[in-house]
């Protein structure tokens, strides 16, 4: 029997998996596939780093380097130190005997329990699973669908003031930037002022590349953006990814909440120091740092007088709560944050929940060029139309922890001013910087293999699309340009006769794409991997209306399949709904085409009858599902991702029915029956479900016993798909 492993992972995505994979199972093991967890959730993989669970990502890692590799990954929480902190607290109350997360370590013992902690924080399953490069696209059916029937985009308003702004000059990532090419394997050493931080074992052809972000130069541009949004009374909002860049981005965070609150942490910085305040744990870290305080009443005021003062107005996560932009540093994750902003016609909401113009600050240039002219584009040029226009699809350079998503072990927080050289074994000095205490340096890595097969796959699906293809790389950043050579290289080993293959800056590639988008042609962008993220979430949500209905492949480069799920920013304001009232509004779509990905993978690989009907089957119910609007309500008393999950069962039984293998139309025609003619009995018992407070036994580390209970209430549902 054939195996596909499906990622048990967190929040909504999780929640549906206990709806849903009954009914995958009972049908692909119909052809000879069976679909098993693997939990990396989260919660697993804390339990797995105090010893007390399987390590089940360091199976998955070596999953994916087998030949018949097969893994459906859902989004998983890339945790801030916040919600590690709060996922350790709910394990001990179930029982669990693991320490706290020691966020000061006073001792060798603390520095071993954080150690262990800190291999969960931020993106710590993506590295380990993405032994290949992506290709991300919508659907043929998704797109259509859309177009069909448009989601809405918000007018920008004339003379709109709405902007980005990003550093320039050579404070940034950017402007810092060093890149060279290892010539042989060696040993690299990263040292700061002749004192080792970090020794790597570089591969011949590897890019390595060193950069840092003045935090003078920094924290002068938060005051400026600050000053702007003042003089132009728009709403100040910052957008940065701290949970994938987890030791950059809290720090830049951090940075950011005592530019805003200046005199506030300036009048109370005894106190701070006195309970340990981190500010790049946000607000409501501080917030509990000061509960119980003699001055905690007093504290929060000065806080709240800054907010409400409007100088500037401050973008929130939450009015109803008072929940500003600084209220923890993964609430607002730029690659989701930034096209909301776009879709909202360049508006954030302030603390009177009313949607206005906004300064998205977005201090490094190297992503924030792109986020500028996204908005900078629609300001001069109006709101997209739905309705025609047209698509980007994605070629991403991302396995084997490539670039800026696989540089936490080499990002340090200088505690000393003075000089970062990078040394090749031999004593060759490759790289050096002078930069000051309190910057933040990095090293970035990029092997020889994954671009290899990034230009593989590139004129691989340019000769299929027929469409121009651009490589974003920019001749003046030095990381680029050593990618550009390389990929000259590697291109001449391919026929590209025929082939539109350009390369352009940032800038230049978002102009162009947008320019092809407005006029409903599709271009695909062939970029790094962070860009890669930006991208494949800011055109699908401006397309699609979000981002899980992209197909997301990651053809493995060992020859096996990796298929991603959707997108899980969202997933925590859905589960607070599903815990208030049993109504869950996840969109499954994302996994009943990666699951058609999957099967599709296996029959071809196979030759197999079944499996071809069995995929084709699923075809015919995600094109039903989306033809039929099947997709979940947002609002309770009203279908759900349970009932999504029914029909896509309905349709998948129907067209195995009507197909042409006589085994499996046999075996599903009962079932299709069955489902047809309880459609109403059905839909009456998960509806009944709805409307009451759900206990699941945990957040983090749900009771599998109740939150199955909880998302399989069809008694007659259930009955039908078990007896499969």
């Amino acid at each position: 029997m054939s195996k596909i492993i499906w990622s048990k992972i967190d929040e909504a995505p999780a929640l549906a998996t206990y709806s849903l994979l009954p009914i995958v199972n009972a049908f692909t093991k119909a052809a000879g596939v069976e679909v098993v967890t693997s939990d990396i959730s989260l919660a697993g993989r804390v339990l797995a780093a105090m010893g007390l669970a399987q390590d089940e990502l360091s199976k998955l890692g070596e999953v994916v380097l087998q030949e018949d590799g097969n893994i459906i990954k859902l989004p998983n929480i890339s945790a801030s130190v916040g919600q590690l902190k709060d996922c350790i607290a709910e394990l001990q109350g179930q029982g669990y005997d693991i320490p706290n997360y020691p966020e000061n370590p006073a001792n060798d013992e603390e520095k071993a329990i954080q150690a262990k902690y800190s291999t969960c924080l931020g993106s710590a399953v993506n590295p380990v699973l993405r032994e290949g490069n992506s290709d991300r696209r919508a659907a043929v059916a998704v797109k259509k669908f859309a177009q069909k029937n448009p989601h809405r985009l918000k007018a920008f308003s004339e003379n709109s003031k709405a902007r980005v702004m990003h550093m320039e000059g050579n404070g940034d990532f950017y402007g810092n930037e060093k890149s060279v090419t290892s010539t042989k394997n060696q040993k690299v050493t990263i040292a700061l002022n002749g004192k080792e931080l970090k020794t790597i074992d570089a591969l011949e052809g590897e890019v390595l590349d060193g950069t840092f972000m003045s935090v003078a130069a920094l924290k002068a541009f938060y005051k400026k953006t600050i000053e702007a949004a003042k003089a132009d009374g728009v709403i100040w909002s910052l957008h940065l990814k701290a949970t994938m860049m987890k030791i950059s981005d809290p720090i830049m965070f951090g940075h950011a909440f005592v530019a805003f609150f200046e005199d506030v942490f300036a009048k109370y910085a005894d106190t701070f120091k006195e309970l340990g305040v981190n500010p790049n744990q946000g607000m409501s870290d501080l917030e509990k740092k000061i509960k119980g305080h003699a001055l905690e009443a007093e504290i929060k005021l000065a806080f709240q007088t800054v907010v409400e003062a409007d100088a500037p107005k401050i973008a929130m996560v939450d009015s109803s709560k008072g929940q500003t932009n600084f209220n923890a540093s993964n609430d607002v994750i730029i690659d989701a944050s930034m096209p909301v902003v776009v879709r909202e016609g360049g508006k954030q909401w302030q603390r009177n929940d009313d949607a206005e113009e906004t300064i998205a600050v977005i201090p490094d240039s190297t992503y924030g060029m792109f986020h500028a002219e996204m908005v900078a584009d629609c300001v001069k040029n109006g709101q997209y139309d739905v309705t025609t226009m047209g698509t980007m699809q994605n070629i991403g350079l991302m396995a084997q922890k490539a670039e800026e998503y696989g540089s936490h072990p080499t990002t340090f927080e200088l505690a000393e001013a003075g000089t970062v050289t990078v040394t090749a074994e031999d004593g060759t000095c490759l790289m050096s910087f002078e930069c000051e205490a309190g910057d933040i340096w990095r090293m970035a890595r990029t092997k020889d293999i994954p671009i290899r097969d990034w230009v593989r796959l590139t004129v691989e699906r340019t000769r299929l699309e027929n469409v121009p293809a651009v490589f974003w790389l920019d001749e003046k950043r030095a990381h680029d340009a050593e990618l550009i050579k390389k990929v000259n290289e590697y291109l001449k080993e391919y026929d590209t006769n025929g082939l539109d293959i350009q390369f352009m800056n940032v800038t230049d590639a978002t102009r162009f794409t947008n320019g092809r988008v407005r006029e409903g042609k599709t271009t695909i962008a062939v970029t790094g991997n962070v860009l890669r993220d930006h991208l494949t979430d800011m055109y699908p949500i401006l397309e699609l209306g979000t981002s899980a209905k992209m197909l997301s492949i990651v053809p493995l480069i060992a020859g096996g399949g990796l298929y991603e799920t959707g997108a899980g920013g969202s997933a925590p304001k859905h589960v607070d709904q599903f815990l208030a009232e049993g109504h869950l509004r996840w969109d499954s779509l994302g996994e009943f085409l990666a699951l058609a990905e999957s099967l599709r993978f296996l029959g071809n690989k196979h030759a197999d009858d079944k499996l071809t009907a069995l995929t084709a089957a699923l075809d015919v119910a995600n094109d039903g599902y989306l033809d039929n609007s099947k997709e979940p309500s947002r609002k309770c008393g009203e279908p759900d991702n349970k009932a999504s999950h029914f029909f896509v069962a309905q349709y998948w039984a129907k067209a195995l029915a009507e197909g042409n293998n006589a085994e499996l139309a046999a075996k599903f025609a009962p079932v299709a029956k069955a489902l047809i003619e309880n459609e109403d009995k059905i839909m009456a018992e998960l509806l009944a479900a709805e409307g009451k407070p759900q206990d699941i036994g945990g957040y983090f580390h749900p009771d599998d016993t109740k939150a199955e209970a909880a998302m399989r209430p069809s008694t007659t549902l259930n009955a039908i798909i078990d007896s499969i």
